[in-house]
């Protein structure tokens, strides 16, 4: 029987989009407490069943796929630019498709404005009317209000009109770096994207017994499998090597591994692959928020996997792009080296290179020196800078890299940064490989 806290997930599903709820009304409909409620909703906002909206509240709306993540709804457009919704509400789990900056004559914009487009736009009713007229949202710059006849439409149209109080150059700028964004989490694989979902993967129960064990190896050839209590929450693992010397008759909850390392659906699969190494494990099962068994993840589930990936993040500008973004490689006495200079972005309050950053170098420069040598994802295990000067802006600056040992699965390197032919930062790096 499913929980309350499920019940609500599924009520919140099934419910139309652009339907708006509340923790009172949820709580009063399931005849359950405000605070399972909330819990809940929250928990469905976090799958992109609802957004919830500033002075609107919460609403239902339609979930994305990775296709278009991409994409936003104008729900998600007025958390972003702080806005105010004036008219339109019915529409705002609509997904807008492009934006149009109306700094044109009225007869220049009708080329642009087209249905699923979002007008950005200062206090202009005559561009306001056209904008809903064609099918398009419109998002009101400088904080100004707007006609009534325009709300009215809008109401009947079920197309948001947005008000800012940020200036049109900001507004776009805030939307476009939230989509940027939206396009470095799409190009990361996530557990759930490999995870066979159709059926529960094949478990014990804490109460079967090491027979039923060898009957599941004999159908599956699988040597482990989870284990799990009566209300289907993962306890523990059992494996060929932890059933040994045990009688057929004697039960899984005695001889499994309890409490095992569990993963969940947005688990990112490097995470995932970097448990499996760093613990030497072969299987880690999928949970939901309740600890419930959604499915396994093999170490041959992510190998095959990752063969379809190149590293991660495949796009965007990360923080780890941006700080490696002006350095150039070169060898140089059988050492690889990076120049570059320290740019403002670079620095922390009083213009030297901020240790974070310094840090983030340091990383990349080990994993493309290793790269040069392993193939295969490399996962950082441990780092320690123990020497550090200040390095002032603008500063040129050149970093190398020296393999001091260099195993199957596992590299430890020093890396230097130093300054007009002066060391002014040393680190300690510790890896591990991923095979692909």
């Amino acid at each position: 029987m499913p929980t309350k806290h499920e019940q609500i997930l599924q009520y919140i599903e099934n419910l139309d989009v652009g339907h708006k709820i509340s923790v009172r009304q949820i709580a009063k409909e399931l005849q359950v407490s405000d605070g399972t409620a909330y819990r809940a909703i929250k928990e469905a906002e976090k799958q992109g069943l609802v957004n919830t909206i500033e002075r609107v509240g919460t609403v239902r709306i339609e979930k994305k796929h990775r296709s278009d993540i991409e994409k936003l709804t104008f729900a998600e457009v007025v958390n972003i630019v702080d806005g105010t919704v004036l008219g339109g509400r019915a529409g705002l789990y609509k997904t807008l498709n492009r934006l149009v900056i109306g700094a044109m004559k009225l007869d220049a914009m009708i080329r642009y404005v087209e249905p699923g487009n979002l007008l950005i736009v200062g206090n202009r009713d005559k561009a306001h009317l056209l904008s809903l007229n064609r099918g398009s949202g419109i998002l009101i710059t400088g904080g100004f209000d707007a006609t009534s006849e325009v709300k009215e439409l809008a109401d009947k149209l079920e197309l948001p009109v947005i008000s800012s109080s940020y200036d049109t150059f900001t507004v776009a700028t805030m939307i476009n770096r939230a989509i940027y964004d939206r396009l470095i989490k799409k190009e990361i694989l996530m557990v759930e994207d490999v995870l066979n979902k159709d059926k529960l993967p094949y478990h014990l129960r804490v109460g079967d017994t090491i027979s039923r064990f060898h009957e599941l190896l004999l159908e599956t050839s699988h040597s482990r499998y989870p284990v799990t209590d009566e209300q289907g929450r993962v306890v523990g693992i059992v494996t060929a090597k932890d059933v040994m010397g045990y009688s057929q008759d004697e039960k899984v909850q005695k001889v499994m591994t309890k409490n095992p390392i569990t993963v969940q659906l947005k688990t990112s699969l490097a995470s995932a692959a970097h448990e499996m190494v760093w613990e030497g494990i072969e299987l880690l099962p999928v949970v939901d928020e309740g600890q419930k068994l959604l499915g396994v993840l093999s170490r041959q589930d992510v190998i095959k996997s990752l063969q379809y990936m190149q590293k991660q993040p495949q796009v965007g500008e990360t923080i780890q792009e941006l700080s490696f973004r002006g350095f150039t490689e070169y060898e140089k006495n059988g050492k690889t080296g990076f120049f570059g200079r320290v740019t403002p972005q670079m620095t922390d309050s009083l213009g030297t290179l901020c240790t974070g950053v310094c840090t983030t170098i340091f990383t990349q420069a080990a994993i493309r020196t290793l790269r040069r040598k392993r193939r295969g994802d490399l996962a950082i295990h441990n780092l320690t800078l123990y020497f550090l000067k200040p390095v002032p802006i603008e500063s040129e600056v050149e970093v190398y890299s020296e393999i001091l040992d260099l195993g199957r699965k596992q590299a430890r390197m020093e890396v230097e940064m130093t300054s007009d032919n002066q060391v002014v930062a040393k680190a300690l790096i510790t890896a591990h490989r991923i095979d692909r």
